[in-house]
This record gives structure tokens, sequence and C-alpha cells, in this order.
């Protein structure tokens, strides 16, 4: 395990949780943030710090899988949000590189989930 362990596993317990609770609530547009700055930003954001923080973290199979099942789980809590039903599959380190091109993770979660649609110019 790597240091980075214990807050995995803190990550994808509260994505659970979060994820169950979507199901029944009455979910908002206006939610849609608190997802993905709350959620899926921070676990993305653990994913980059521990492959640019100088040193290389190895992360474990199952902690990349945790990391991975919880971003998703917040990015179908942000669909959700729009009245969208999304099965998300995405890997963190495509989520990653977006988030560091983009600088913005509203806009990283729109560009992998395609939510809401984008209007045309």
């Amino acid at each position: 395990m790597s240091r980075y362990g214990p807050r995995i596993a803190a990550l994808a317990r509260r994505a659970d949780r979060e994820r169950a609770a979507v199901e029944t609530a009455d979910a908002t547009p206006d939610d849609a943030m608190e997802y993905l700055r709350d959620g899926a930003g921070r676990a993305i954001w653990l994913y980059v710090e521990g492959r640019t923080g100088g040193r290389l973290v190895p992360y474990s199979e199952a902690e990349l899988a945790a990391l991975r099942g919880a971003m998703n789980d917040w990015l179908e809590c942000y669909a959700a949000c729009y009245g969208v039903d999304l099965d998300a599959e995405f890997t963190v380190r495509e989520a990653a590189k977006l988030l560091l091109e983009t600088r913005n993770v509203r806009d990283t979660a729109q560009l992998l989930t395609r939510v809401p649609s984008r209007k045309p110019a």
C-alpha cells in the first residue's frame, strides 16, 4: 500500500455513500459542482499529486481500482444532477490529463461525460 492508501480508502467509502444517496435524492444541476469539487476532483488530484510530486508513487492495483471507482461514482452523481443515467468507466489517468489541460474540474467532467451537452456556437 502506498502512503496514499488511507486517503484513497476514505475517498472510496465516501463515494459509495454519495452514490447510494444520490439515487434517492432530488439532485439538481446546482448540486453538480459539489460532487466535482468535493469528490471527483479530489480523487483526480490525488492521482496527479502522486504522479507529479517529485517521487512517483507506486499505487497498488487495488488503490488504482479504488481511486478509479470513487472518481467514476462521483461522475455518475454529477451526471445524475442533470437527469442523466451514466455508467462511468473512465480512467483516472485520462481524467488527470484533462484536468491538467483544462485546469478546471467542471470542464474535465463535461469533456469526459458529455454532460451537460455543449451548446453549438
